[in-house]
């Protein structure tokens, strides 16, 4: 079963590169710029066949694609050029591709949460028997926990992470009667309960009925969680609490969604494996390629910004071939790290 995992992920992933182009295209159509090509795959032709004015093209490598607008980087006369539309025209394109991979992602989520019959919920079912933290000033059966030291709770094991510092005073908002309840310097400490093992808080949350809306808001939330975690992996990066070596890549991504399907117990529960893993793929995507890095889709939205104010302050127009200049660099950069990436990532493999 690992070559067909292999294969899916393959496939997924290439999905979700060629669902991040769809978004350019898309744009790029309805802002009236002229496409030259829209490719799925990269690599030599398999197939492909001419428009009114766009070539579509399906291409051997089954991860990338890509959407080739007319003066995407360099001077043009072309009214329909992509460096001759609005700034805001310019950057809708830009972002859409993004937005493409975080719709995407919520497609998914929504998706595996179809036949879902109830959610885990952030909500105080009941207190275990001597628990000192049920009162009118406290907390109470029904409340909702929001947020914990200012982190918002999106679903129930947030709860158990953010507590996870033990015994101490938190800052707590939760949801009571449709209203917010702040309380603040929230003293909390750990003890044992009759018939449980350790020391706890003492709440115990339920489960909230898989309505079609409930559907909708934990799919929202999954993804907002999804969109946390990948900005404390940044945070981590930046930070040096992890390093290049820990970046994954398209190979590593394969290998580990192929991994996370040959453990699973069953085949079903293989795909909802893998597929959730891509969803979070997606969302991951949406968020790094909006990031101010030249050669990214958020690098190229900040040179536009920078661009913008240069040419009202100076009422010149900038020669496009110099934001060319730095996007190329940028893409060096970033296509030396991914190099590196990979590198490591067929290391990991052949040693596992």
């Amino acid at each position: 079963m690992t070559i067909l995992y292999i294969i899916l992920a393959i496939l997924l992933f290439g999905v979700l590169i060629a669902i991040h182009e769809l978004g350019h295209f898309m744009a790029a159509k309805a802002c009236g710029v002229k496409v030259e090509e829209f490719a799925i795959g990269m690599g030599p032709v398999l197939w492909k066949k001419k428009g009114e004015e766009t070539q579509y093209s399906l291409r051997l490598v089954p991860i990338g694609g890509f959407c080739a607008m007319a003066g995407e980087d360099e001077s043009s006369e072309d009214p329909r050029a992509f460096t001759n539309q609005a700034p805001w025209k310019r950057a809708v394109i830009l972002a859409a591709g993004a937005f493409m991979n975080f719709v995407l992602g919520l497609v998914i989520i929504l998706l595996l949460y179809a036949n879902a019959e109830a959610f885990a919920a952030p909500v105080l079912t009941d207190f275990m028997e001597g628990c000192p933290y049920e009162s009118a000033e406290g907390l109470q059966v029904g409340d909702r926990f929001y947020s914990i030291d200012g982190r918002r709770i999106y679903l129930q094991y947030n709860v158990t992470d953010f507590l996870s510092r033990g015994d101490g005073e938190y800052d707590l908002v939760v949801i009571r009667d449709g209203k917010k309840l702040r309380l603040e310097d929230f003293e909390l400490v750990r003890r044992e309960y009759e018939g449980y093992e350790g020391k706890m808080f003492g709440f115990i949350m339920g489960y909230e009925e898989a309505t079609f809306s409930n559907k909708l808001s934990y799919t929202w939330n999954t993804a907002m969680e999804f969109g946390r975690m990948v900005w404390v992996g940044l945070g981590q990066l930046i930070s040096g609490q992890v390093g290049v070596k820990d970046l994954s890549g398209p190979v590593g991504i394969v290998d580990l969604m192929a991994e996370t399907g040959e453990q699973a117990e069953s085949t079903a529960d293989a795909l909802y494996s893998i597929f959730y893993l891509g969803a979070f793929i997606a969302v991951n995507l949406a968020i790094m390629n909006l990031l101010p890095i030249p050669a990214l889709d958020g690098g190229r939205i900040f040179l536009l910004l920078v661009t913008w104010l240069i040419e009202s302050a100076t009422h010149k127009k900038l020669d496009p071939k110099y934001e060319g200049y730095v996007h190329a660099a940028g893409m060096v950069l970033l296509l030396g790290l991914m190099a590196l990436v990979m590198f490591n990532d067929i290391i990991k493999v052949i040693t596992s």
